[in-house]
C-alpha cells in the first residue's frame, strides 16, 4: 500500500485509527546535481561572489560519517520539484513568493530566483566540515563561534539590523540600475542573506526545542530570511521545522517551528488556540485526481510532537495593510499541540489538522494584533476602553491620533496647540547655486543631472517605497520650489503621518506615545514640530527649562546603522559618514505648538533615530528635524528615542540639569537631558 493516507480512507464519523496509517521516516535531502565540467574542477572555494544557498539546514537524520562539503551547485533545483512540496493547504509556499522589499514575486520567476534552501548537500557531512566552510575568522564582524550559536538579545537585534541594511543598500542600487542583476540572484532581499552568509554573519544556529535566546514574544519580521538569520525558524519556504532526536530506544523527528499563514489556517474564535493544517498538496495537477496529505516530513514530525507534548515555536503570518502583497511575521511564543485528526480538504483530499495551544503566563503577541484590528474596524470609540479623544490633532493631521489612558483617571496633557511643522523657522545659507531641481515629474534614482541627488553624493535617499537607506550628515529633499511632482520619492519628511498614531498615558513615565500599525526599520514616523528658538536666548539663560526642547547640540550616543561595506565587496561602496552635519545649531521647542514627537519619550536603547532633513521655500534653505524606526516596530510599542545630553564647550557633558532616567535598558545612562 502506498505511504500516507488512502485516497477514501476518511469514515464520515471524522475518527481516525492512527495506527492504520503508514508512517514514513523523513526523506534524506537529495545530493546536488552538478555538470561534469565542475566535478573535477573545483578547488575547494566559492569561485563566484556570492557562495551556494547553504545558510540554514534542511531538517537533518542522524550523521553517522563525515563527508566532504560538494561544490556550489551552477543548477539549481527547485524544491517545489522534489521533497519540500508547495502546501497545498496552508498556502506557504503555493502563494506567491516574497520579492524585492517585501513585495511578492509572480510565480513565473520562482525558478530564476533560487531559494535558500534550494541546493541540496548530502546531510551526512560533519558538524565541523560543516562550520569550515564558513568560519572565515574565529570572529566575524563581532560574531564569534559561540555567540553564532546561542545569541542574545543584543546580538539578535545587530543581525536583524545588519541584514535590513543590506537589504536597503541593495534596493537602491537595484533602483538607480546600478546593481548587476544579470547574476541568478535577482532579490535584494536574497542577495543580502547571502552576503551575509559569506561572513557567517548570523546567530543561534544551534537547533532546539523551545524558547531562542533573544528572540522576545512580539517581536516581528517582515521577510522569512530574517528569522532563519536568528534561528527562529529555519526554512525560508517550508512553513514546519523539525529535527531528528535520539533518545534511548529510538530516533524520530520532532516540531521546533511552524509558520501559520494566515490563509488556510483555521481562525478559532480563543486567540490561544490555533488550528494547523498540515503540509503538501491534496490534488495532483499532473494526474488531475484527488490524493492525501502524507503522514511524512513535517506532518510526521507534527504527530511525533503531539505525542511527545514537546513545546513548539509558533509565528503568525498576517496581511502586511500598507502592502496587500507581502506578509508581516510575528512571534506568538511556544503552543504545544493537543489534538490532531485528518478531514476532507476543500479539494476533496485528506488533509491533517492540528490543534496548537498557546503555554499559559506568555505575553501578548498575536492577541494584541488582533485588538488592534477590532479598533480599527469599529466606527465608534466605545470599544476600546480608556479613549479620551478620538483625535487629538483636531484634522490637522490625515489620520486620527487617538488620546488613550487606560492607567489613572487624568484627563489629558498640558495644553498645547497642534503645529504640523515648525513655526517661524530660521533660514540656512548653503552654497549652492540654485534651490530646487528641474526634474519632470519626479525624480529618477540614478539620475545625476537632479540637483537633489547631487546634492545627496550622487544616492537617492530613499528606496522606491520610502524608507531611508542610510544615516546622512544632512539628507536634501525636494521641496517647493523643485518642478517635480509633489509625490515625488524624495518628499518623505513632508508628506504627514503615515501611520495610526496613539498617545497613551504610561505607568511611570507621564505621557508616550506608540503606533496601532507595524512600523519597519527605515521608515518615517513624523518630524519634530514646534517654535525654532533663538540660541542667543539659550545662551544667555542657562537656566531655560523646558521639557519640550529638541536641541541638536546636545551629545548623543554614536551607534552604527548604515550597511557595512565589507559584506558587499562585490560593490564599490560609498558608504556616507553617519556623523551629522548640521550648519548651526537648531533647538526647537514643542511646549506651545507641537505635534505626536512631543510625546516621545526617552530611552537609552531607542527604536527610533532623529535625522537631519534639508529642503527649500522661498528660496531659502530650512532644517528640520524627521525621525525614523531604528528597527521594525510591532504595533502597540512605545516610540523611544535617545534624548542625549547637554555638553560643555570643551566637549565634556554637564551633569547639572540631568533628569533621572527610568528607560529600564540593560545599557541605561542614569541619566538624560
Amino acid at each position: 500500500m502506498e505511504e500516507g493516507l488512502c485516497q477514501n480512507s476518511i469514515p464520515g464519523s471524522g475518527f481516525v485509527d492512527k495506527t492504520r496509517i503508514v508512517e514514513a521516516k523523513p526523506l534524506r535531502s537529495l545530493a546536488p546535481v552538478l555538470p561534469k565540467s565542475l566535478q573535477s574542477s573545483f578547488s575547494g572555494r566559492y569561485p563566484s561572489v556570492f557562495p551556494p544557498f547553504v545558510l540554514f539546514d534542511e531538517p537533518q537524520e542522524s550523521q553517522p560519517s563525515p563527508a566532504p562539503m560538494p561544490a556550489p551547485l551552477r543548477s539549481y533545483r527547485n524544491p517545489l520539484d522534489e521533497e519540500e512540496a508547495p502546501h497545498g493547504s496552508n498556502g506557504e509556499t503555493s502563494s506567491p513568493m516574497e520579492g524585492l522589499n517585501g513585495n511578492s514575486v509572480d510565480n513565473s520567476q520562482k525558478r530564476a530566483v533560487p531559494p535558500m534552501h534550494s541546493c541540496k548537500y548530502s546531510q551526512k557531512r560533519s558538524k565541523k566540515t560543516k562550520e569550515s566552510q564558513f568560519d572565515l575568522s574565529p570572529s566575524v564582524g563581532g560574531i564569534s563561534v559561540a555567540t553564532r550559536e546561542d545569541g542574545d538579545r543584543e546580538l539578535v537585534n545587530l543581525v536583524l539590523m545588519t541584514y535590513d541594511s543590506l537589504r536597503r543598500r541593495l534596493c537602491q542600487l537595484e533602483d538607480a540600475k546600478e546593481l548587476n542583476t544579470t547574476m541568478a540572484i535577482k532579490r535584494a532581499d536574497l542577495r543580502a542573506s547571502n552576503a551575509m552568509t559569506v561572513k557567517a554573519f548570523r546567530t543561534n544556529t544551534r537547533r532546539r526545542v523551545g524558547a531562542v535566546p533573544g528572540v522576545e514574544i512580539g517581536d516581528i519580521f517582515f521577510l522569512r530570511m530574517e528569522m532563519c538569520l536568528v534561528g527562529l525558524h529555519g526554512q525560508s519556504m517550508s512553513g514546519i521545522d523539525y529535527m531528528t532526536i535520539k533518545d534511548e530506544l529510538q530516533e524520530e523527528p520532532v516540531a521546533l517551528s511552524i509558520v501559520s499563514s494566515g490563509v488556510y489556517d483555521n481562525d478559532a474564535e480563543d486567540n490561544d488556540v490555533l488550528i494547523y493544517t498540515g503540509q503538501g498538496e491534496n490534488f495532483n495537477k499532473k494526474d488531475k485526481h484527488v490524493i492525501d496529505q502524507k503522514l511524512q516530513r513535517g506532518n510526521l514530525a507534527l504527530d511525533r510532537s503531539s505525542r511527545r507534548h514537546n513545546e513548539v515555536r509558533v509565528i503568525r503570518g498576517l496581511r502586511d495593510a500598507a502592502n496587500k502583497n507581502a506578509k508581516i511575521y510575528v512571534y506568538d511564543g511556544l503552543y504545544k499541540i493537543q489534538d490532531s485528526w485528518i478531514e476532507r480538504g476543500k479539494s476533496g483530499g485528506g488533509v491533517f489538522k492540528y490543534k496548537f495551544v498557546r503555554l499559559p503566563g506568555q505575553s501578548s503577541a498575536f492577541a494584541v494584533w488582533k485588538s488592534v484590528q477590532k479598533w480599527k474596524m469599529s466606527s465608534s470609540t466605545s470599544s476600546r476602553t480608556g479613549i479620551i479623544l478620538a483625535d487629538l490633532s483636531t484634522g490637522v493631521e490625515s489620520i486620527p491620533v487617538s488620546l488613550v489612558n487606560e492607567v489613572d483617571n487624568e484627563k489629558g496633557p498640558s495644553f498645547f496647540t497642534y503645529f504640523h511643522s515648525l513655526r517661524d523657522p530660521k533660514p540656512f545659507s548653503l552654497a549652492q547655486s540654485s534651490y530646487g531641481c528641474n526634474c519632470n515629474k519626479t525624480c529618477v534614482p540614478g539620475d545625476l543631472s537632479c540637483s537633489c541627488i547631487q546634492r545627496n553624493e550622487g544616492d537617492f535617499p530613499y528606496t522606491a517605497n520610502g524608507v531611508l537607506v542610510s544615516r546622512k550628515p544632512l539628507v536634501h529633499e525636494c521641496g517647493p520650489l523643485c518642478k517635480c511632482f509633489p509625490n515625488c520619492k524624495n518628499r518623505v519628511s513632508q508628506t504627514g503621518l503615515k501611520h495610526q498614531m496613539e498617545v497613551f498615558k504610561t505607568k511611570d513615565r507621564g505621557w508616550g506615545l506608540r503606533s496601532l500599525d507595524p512600523i519597519r526599520a527605515g521608515t518615517f514616523i513624523c518630524e519634530y514640530a514646534g517654535e525654532v528658538i533663538d540660541i542667543a536666548k539659550v545662551n544667555k539663560n542657562r537656566g531655560y527649562d523646558d521639557e519640550y526642547v529638541f536641541d541638536t547640540s546636545r551629545i548623543y550616543d554614536t551607534f552604527k546603522w548604515n550597511y557595512e561595506p565589507s559584506l558587499l565587496e562585490e560593490i564599490s561602496s560609498n558608504v556616507s559618514s553617519e556623523d551629522y552635519d548640521i550648519p548651526s545649531p537648531l533647538i526647537i521647542s514643542s511646549k506651545k505648538f507641537g505635534n505626536v514627537a512631543r510625546y516621545m519619550n526617552h530611552s537609552c536603547s531607542p527604536n527610533v533615530f532623529w535625522q537631519p532633513v534639508l529642503y527649500a521655500e522661498n528660496n531659502q534653505s530650512f532644517l528640520h528635524i524627521a525621525f525614523f524606526a531604528l528597527r521594525h516596530i510591532p504595533p502597540m510599542t512605545e516610540l523611544t528615542y535617545d534624548y542625549g545630553c547637554s555638553g560643555h564647550a570643551d566637549g565634556s557633558s554637564a551633569p547639572k540639569g540631568r533628569k533621572k532616567c527610568s528607560c529600564g535598558s540593560s545599557k541605561c545612562r542614569g541619566s538624560f537631558g
